[in-house]
């Protein structure tokens, strides 16, 4: 099941502790632990049987990260797409969306902002007020269901503090950047605390347009503002609110013709997306059980559009010039009720905990599509309800020996409806779970091993093109193998964290084509999106976080994969049997230095990427990199002054990639094709001032 190189890696992970000399045990600089909010019960990241990154306030300071996409690289196993201003799609292990157009998509990675559902939405993902941000990799079937296939991402913001606070910050950076924010959180009464943050973040962007001689067609326009509330209404009964609104107003000129970060685009386009959310979480503590309900409200206008020759009117010889935009309005609705065992209520002689629950979500999204080749503008409306139940037991069955068990059913309904006159309301009855188990070596480590059934809904293609045997498909599913260990060594300044995983994945959601023959004897080739392929993705994680002096602190992680179609022949009719999914790089690395003396502090690190395929449609690859990144930064007890850069070496990357096979798309060079790539970020470098009160 796994090559020799996985085999290597979690076994030099399992005996790395017994390499490490002996005297670095008497250090104090010891690691703070940190908190997983994510799971239905908050635990120690260290105690979850999963595979679980943690990104600090601390860490996404020192990379000056305004959104999600400038932390993902140093997450083992996780990829972003772009193919717009920013990053709006996450892989997970080699599974995610990697764009959405007209067809409405079921996202395979989940997504969550103080329990709001953004799934399939992760443009709005501004890193303003965040406290940490949580990846959990692997089906999460029982914690969030069909959203979640690859896993889930979630973000938690700052909560309100019960003493008076106050913070500024200011920043400035290459390619006209600038940043402000302020927050202010406090008490209101004996019983309630507040917090209020506002952030703004704009660009001119790294891109320039020689036809419109501009350097804005990309730029970068955020707005983000969160209000939370924290009450103590009785000393049983808690409840938080969270009322956020973010608006993202960025332009998208990001493909040249000539391959560079110089376009000629006469109508830019934008990636927009203006959010308001409302959270609300209330818990009761009973006599025998507790009691949480969680609301999630969102309502999100998204547009999204771009000039789609890429060029200016008159370059083509046949006059050839195209606008695309999407306007989607997009609502949604969760609701969740939790009952948890408490001290009083145990199972089994005191020995389980229990915990039941049911989730409604609702979702409506409307799209008008303009596009200068359609007769008149395309609308449609996607609507889907979601009930599920689920329930979860965790069982002592010795003073070192605990089961998990865990098991949820979801029904869809689903109603699909559009101008051309398409109509789908497909009913479909989903199942996820997981068992593990969980092994204490001794108290500081702990080992785990654990199956999981991930799930993902079933769609429709919306061509109406397409006979009725291949508008609908059904649902995508894996079965994920997954052992692991964490250990806390050294008295606390030594964490440890590896896993290696396999998945099964069923029925895979890919694009197809199939051949029809017409009536004169000839073949219509038609692409649509079905079960179509299997797939197998097996992996190794590494991460520690180690302190050998207290003024020390070193990290790292390495995450390998090897992710590969079993059996698929893509839209383009090749035979991909074998071949690496897209967005499934076999490596990525991260590792980080950071330094305190005094007053002074350094922080250093290095991503690194393989390559990967951008698309199962077509054989191009980005290239490998390697970024460096670094903090410098001076505090005093009142204020702070930071010089920070991103990708010092100046290192050209993709983060988006096409190939125009039949005919390319530069009339310059007879329409020949050739492939076409978005970059990234380039050196980035800028200084950061914060005040707190």
């Amino acid at each position: 099941m796994f090559s020799n190189r996985y085999i290597a890696t979690i076994a030099l992970s399992l005996v790395l502790p017994s390499l490490i000399p002996a005297a670095f045990a008497e250090t104090d600089g010891a690691i703070e632990e940190i908190i997983v909010t994510a799971d239905f019960r908050s635990k120690s990241e260290l105690d979850t049987a999963s595979s679980v990154t943690v990104m600090t306030e601390t860490v996404i300071k020192s990379r000056a990260a305004q959104h999600l996409e400038e932390l993902v690289n140093a997450i083992p196993n996780v990829n972003y797409s772009s193919g717009s201003n920013r990053a709006r799609f996450f892989q997970i292990r080699g599974i995610g969306e990697r764009s959405q157009f007209s067809a409405p998509i079921n996202p395979s990675v989940g997504f969550l902002i103080d329990n709001v559902d953004f799934s399939g939405a992760g443009t709005i993902a501004t890193m303003m007020d965040v406290e940490q941000v949580e990846v959990l990799r692997g089906p999460q079937g029982t914690r969030y269901g069909a959203n979640a296939l690859a896993g889930l991402i979630n973000v938690k913001t700052n909560d309100p503090e019960d003493q008076f606070a106050a913070k500024l910050k200011l920043g400035a950076a290459d390619y006209n950047t600038n940043t402000a924010s302020a927050m202010i959180t406090g008490p209101l009464n004996d019983s309630v605390s507040a917090r209020l943050a506002l952030g703004t973040y704009r660009s001119d962007g790294y891109y320039k347009n020689d036809f419109l001689r501009t350097k804005k067609n990309n730029e970068q326009d955020e707005l983000s503002v969160r209000g939370k509330l924290s009450a103590e209404i009785t000393p049983s009964w808690k409840l938080d609110l969270t009322l956020s609104h973010v608006d993202i107003d960025n332009g998208y000129d990001s493909f040249s013709l000539d391959n560079t970060r110089t376009t000629f685009s006469d109508e830019p386009g934008h990636d927009r997306q203006d959010s308001t959310a409302l959270a609300v979480n209330s818990s009761w503590e009973l006599n025998n059980f507790d009691l949480e309900v969680i609301l999630g409200l969102a309502d999100s206008d998204m547009e999204y559009g771009y000039d789609e020759d890429w060029t200016f009117t008159g370059i083509h010889p046949d006059g050839y010039t195209s606008t695309d935009n999407y306007i989607r309005d997009r609502e949604t609705q969760s609701l969740e009720f939790r009952i948890l065992s408490n001290d009083s209520s145990r199972l089994f002689s005191n020995s389980t905990e229990w915990l039941f629950g049911l989730y409604t979500l609702k979702s409506s999204e409307s799209l008008k599509r303009e596009y200068t080749y359609l007769a008149s503008d395309f609308f449609s409306d996607y609507d889907f309800d979601t009930t599920a139940v689920f329930f979860q037991l965790d069982s002592s069955l010795s003073e070192k020996l605990i089961l998990e068990t865990g098991l949820r059913l979801e029904r869809r309904d689903s109603n699909y409806k559009d101008s051309e006159l398409l109509n789908f309301d497909p009913d479909e009855t989903l199942w996820g779970g997981r068992v593990a188990l969980k092994y204490l070596l001794n108290p500081s480590t702990m080992a785990y091993a654990s199956v999981a059934r991930g799930y993902k809904a079933g769609g429709f293609n919306t061509d109406g093109s397409l006979d009725a045997d291949l508008r609908e498909f059904g649902e995508e599913f894996l079965v994920e193998y997954e052992i692991g260990l964490k250990s806390n060594l050294f008295e606390n300044t030594l964490h440890l964290k590896a896993a290696v995983f396999h998945d099964d994945r069923r029925d895979q959601q890919v694009k197809s084509s199939t051949g029809r023959i017409r009536s004169g004897g000839s073949t219509e080739f038609i692409d649509f999106i079905g079960n179509a392929a299997e797939g197998t993705n097996n992996g190794v994680e590494f991460e520690a976080v180690w302190f050998p002096i207290q003024q020390l602190g070193l990290t790292a992680s390495v995450g390998i994969l090897d992710a590969t179609f079993d059996s698929f022949i893509n839209s383009e009719r090749q035979n991909l049997s074998g071949r690496d999914q897209a967005h499934a790089p076999a490596y990525m690395a991260h590792l980080a230095a950071d330094y305190n003396l005094g007053a002074w502090s350094l922080s250093v690190s290095v991503d690194a990427k393989d390559d990967f395929y951008f698309s199962d449609s077509h054989n191009i690859k980005s290239e490998p990199y390697e970024l460096v990144n670094m903090n410098l930064k001076y505090s005093t007890d009142q204020w702070s002054l930071s010089f920070w850069g991103r990708n010092l070496t100046d290192q050209d990357y993709a983060v988006r990639g096409f190939f125009f096979g039949e005919f390319g798309n530069d009339p310059r060079k007879g329409y020949a094709p050739e492939p076409y790539l978005q970059f990234g970020e380039p050196r980035m470098v800028g200084v950061s001032y914060e005040l707190q009160l």
